[in-house]
């Protein structure tokens, strides 16, 4: 795509790259096509959209058919009238944009099938090019893998590194469903594990799915489904797994609903499914809270009909009746996920009558709104979220913090980069969650300078998005917290330009519905009892966390071993210190005009004791 930009009269415009699939529902529009200040919670400040940063230039909409059907409306008005009109705003913005879309889907098939528009297609079917999967071209495997051991080799320090006849063999044998990017990542694990000074057979680690097995690939998969899962059926037999049945099922509704980014109804209209009967699926797997319905067993409690055994299950152990529901929301890449993983925290509270269940999110201002709403009781987040949930009116208390950690956010940019201090940042670009807690990092490190936050232009970024557009220059520097800090400050293309130390207190915070804290004091304690053990454990024994955790993160391990050592542990109510630094962000904030009225930290302390 690049050489297309480069090759074309656009090639002195800017490039811009999104990738569609990585959208959510909520903000897809407020990403594409920008949004005025106060367009919706989080909206701190008009920002312009892709279409805008594209402007003379090409964007490039990667995996087009991921995005959502009420969006696809929007971008074809858009692609007809040449010009965005911002969420909030109803003034339209003429455009001058080439646009490349690319994708992995049928979109005739998905047209078909009535979950791509037709319109949309013919509007973007101008001139396409196929480009064959990496199955149907193995002649290009070799100088692709060659091409990925230079680039990996170069940036992980491993000069010497080759690879051998041996490996390229077992690189020529794979199907590579998940096409170059898979090519790639088993490059840079061979890169990073094999112990050198050539890469053989057995470094070259090709799994099978769930196992840790080296998958022996004779021949690739059939095209077509039915044959694919056939094939993947037998194998799976052959090789004596376990349940098949049911993990089928759950595998095809978790993907369906990590690739829908949360949406139910999208999920459930690819899998061809009812809304009531995935969430069925979705609370039996522990991903939403149950439903209740009146008078009868929870809506969650339907299992997954398989078929009968000659030898029937024992019984499950007793548990105690009319469990309290507990939903706890996360962040993939907070400390939650540590609690999570443990697997603790729900056993326990289960003796004590809670059913614990945990909701993803992507950022801290999400789970203030999912707070809010009830579909939480219990998050755990920075600085900066509560501050602008509370002012909004969410019923949140405070029920506990962690001590510090500055240097566990930080100011990224590539190791190339000519600047040298957060100064050189004046009129520059820089990515950031807004509403989270390094939009803090930003404001005090910008006035560190005598600069506020006026003088760069933010562009609202998910995390894991924001590295390839720092890597591609899209943007000038990254704030990012850990474990994404450390995963982006081991490899040799960016540097920390300044992290928290001096600036920020970089508290985690533990925040619960207030009428829910009232009412379960026991759970609270508990919750924060667990935590505080959770935290204990990655911070002492961070590599073993690290190894632990590296799979369902998808970070390598010693970047969260890095993550883990810094981080602090010992959950404990909120004093007056912490009261005092949370209200100096609050105040800091409504200096900044960024909170339109002023909030009491201190009016949002929980009463309850749980220590």
């Amino acid at each position: 795509m690049r050489y297309i930009h480069s090759r074309s009269r656009r090639a002195d415009g800017p490039f811009v790259a999104v990738n569609c699939g990585a959208f959510s529902d909520t903000l897809a529009e407020a990403e594409l096509f920008g949004f005025e200040k106060g367009a919706f919670t989080g909206a701190l400040k008009t920002q312009a959209g892709w279409f805008e940063a594209a402007h003379g230039g090409t964007l490039l909409l990667d995996e087009i058919g991921d995005l959502p059907p009420a969006l696809q409306v929007k971008l074809l008005r858009v692609l007809q009238e040449r010009e965005v009109v911002r969420v909030g705003s109803r003034k339209p913005i003429p455009i001058d944009v080439r646009v490349i879309a690319a994708t992995n889907v049928d979109l005739e098939a998905a047209v078909e099938a009535r979950r791509f528009r037709e319109d949309l297609y013919f509007r973007l079917n101008v001139a396409s090019v196929r480009l064959a999967p990496l199955r149907e071209r193995p002649g290009d495997i070799p100088p692709l893998a060659r091409h990925f051991l230079d680039l990996h080799k170069e940036r992980l320090g491993r000069p010497e590194l080759s690879l051998s006849a041996e490996a390229l063999r077992r690189l020529a044998q794979c199907p590579w469903p998940g096409n170059i990017r898979q090519l790639e990542n088993v490059l840079h694990n061979a890169v990073l594990l094999a112990p050198g000074p050539e890469i053989g057979a057995d470094d070259v680690r090709l799994r099978c799915e769930g196992q840790g097995r080296v998958s022996s690939v004779a021949e690739p998969l059939p095209c077509d489904l039915e044959g694919a899962v056939k094939a993947l059926v037998a194998r799976a037999i052959a090789d004596g797994e376990a349940d098949l049945y049911e993990r089928l099922v759950r595998t095809a509704v978790r993907s369906a609903f990590d690739l829908a980014d949360g949406n139910q109804m999208r999920a459930a209209e690819s899998l061809g499914m009812t809304r009531n009967a995935f969430r069925t699926q979705l609370a039996h797997l522990g991903a939403i809270a149950p439903r209740r319905r009146p008078g009868g067993p929870d809506q969650g409690e339907e299992r997954l009909s398989k078929p009968s055994s000659p030898h029937p299950a024992p019984h499950p152990a007793p548990r105690p009746a009319n469990l309290v529901d507990l939903p706890i929301g996360y962040q993939k890449f907070g400390t939650s996920s540590i609690l999570k993983m443990r697997g603790a925290v729900e056993r326990r509270l289960a003796a004590h009558g809670y059913r614990v269940t945990w909701s993803e999110f992507v950022s801290g201002p999400q789970m203030m709104d999912a707070l809010g709403s009830k579909d939480v009781e219990f998050v755990a987040t920075g600085e900066a979220p509560p501050v602008f949930a509370q002012a909004a009116g969410v019923p949140l208390v405070y029920v506990g913090y962690d001590p510090p950690a500055p240097n566990a956010e930080a100011l990224l940019v590539r190791h190339d980069s000519p600047f040298r201090s957060t100064a050189d940042l004046r009129g520059r670009t820089v990515a950031l969650h807004t509403g989270s807690n390094v939009h803090y990092f930003l404001l005090r490190a910008l006035q560190a300078y005598g600069l506020t936050l006026d003088d760069v232009r933010i562009v609202h970024m998910q995390p894991a998005a924001a590295l390839e557009a720092l890597l591609d220059e899209m943007v000038d520097a990254w704030a990012i917290w850990d474990p994404l800090l450390s995963s982006a400050q081991i490899r040799d293309d960016t540097r920390v330009l300044t992290d928290g130390s001096g600036l920020v207190p970089n508290h985690q915070f533990y925040l619960a519905n207030q009428s829910f804290a009232d009412r379960n004091p026991e759970a609270v304690a508990i919750l924060l009892d667990e935590v505080g053990k959770a935290g204990e454990y990655a911070a002492l024994h961070a590599a073993e966390a690290a190894r632990s955790m590296t799979r369902d993160l998808g970070i390598d391990a010693p970047a969260l071993e890095l993550a883990f050592s810094r981080l602090t542990y010992g959950a404990k109510p909120l004093d007056d210190r912490a009261v005092r630094r949370q209200q100096a962000v609050a105040d800091s904030f409504h200096a900044s005009g960024l909170l339109k009225s002023s909030i009491s930290v201190r009016e949002a302390v929980w009463s309850g004791n749980w220590a």
